[in-house]
């Protein structure tokens, strides 16, 4: 499968979505936005849209984001199936036509994301756990979309995931992140962690027991593979 990265800063790359996509022989190309604008490509089976530490609609100190944004639109409308993590889906929800707002907390580190109780069965919502120790990163939140289904919710985020149209999922939360990862994300965005907040950990939380990223991880590589296979179920 040929999978498509949009990449919005250096620090933030796409984690273990690396090592699934060398495990099972995926070719994995990317468009670094904060270098240059891109183009789709054609061949692109997967798009996975990645977080940043931007808004949506940050668009006049970073005008890459509107033809990132038509690029999406163009994956939606050829119906490729497309994964957005944090920022990236709140991207997805925006050219849907939601409303991405600051959510009333920050959260930051690992805290638990419930599963809607009342979702339609199908070969992705049936790997779904009913509770999942993700990690965090984030001070906006996306309303759900028009036709959309929630996913899972956190005590401090209403949405943390969505599935429209069976072939693209919006994570809020980040499975993909490693532990390498996580450290870059303190340095960079240190300052954030100076807020005071009931859902803002610190440095021992955010980057311990390693046992929580390869949980985290191991479920993307599930939620990619029945993605796919959803999507070509589709009528």
């Amino acid at each position: 499968m040929q999978v498509h990265i949009f990449q919005q800063v250096a620090f933030e790359g796409p984690g273990s979505i690396n090592e699934w996509a060398q495990m099972l022989g995926h070719s994995l190309t990317s468009t670094h936005w904060y270098q240059a604008e891109s183009q789709l490509p054609a061949e692109t089976e997967l798009l996975v849209v990645l977080g940043g530490p931007m808004s949506v609609h940050d668009e006049d100190k970073h005008p890459w984001l509107r033809e990132e944004k038509k690029q999406i639109e163009i994956a939606l409308t050829r119906q490729i199936p497309i994964v957005g993590i944090c920022l990236g889906a709140q991207l997805i929800a925006d050219v849907l036509g939601a409303k991405i707002s600051t959510n009333a907390h920050k959260e930051i580190g690992w805290f638990p994301i419930h599963r809607h109780s009342d979702l339609t069965e199908n070969t992705l919502t049936r790997v779904l756990p009913e509770k999942v120790l993700a990690f965090h990163w984030h001070g906006e939140t996306f309303d759900l979309p028009a036709g959309a289904h929630a996913l899972y919710y956190s005590e401090a985020c209403a949405q943390q995931a969505f599935l429209y149209d069976n072939h693209v999922l919006g994570l809020q939360c980040h499975l993909e992140t490693t532990p390498v990862q996580a450290q870059a994300l303190m340095e960079e965005c240190a300052s954030e962690l100076e807020e005071e907040s009931p859902y803002i950990q610190q440095g021992d939380h955010i980057l311990g027991p390693v046992h929580q990223f390869m949980e985290a991880n191991d479920l993307l590589s599930q939620l990619l593979f029945q993605l796919k296979r959803l999507s070509d179920n589709r009528p």
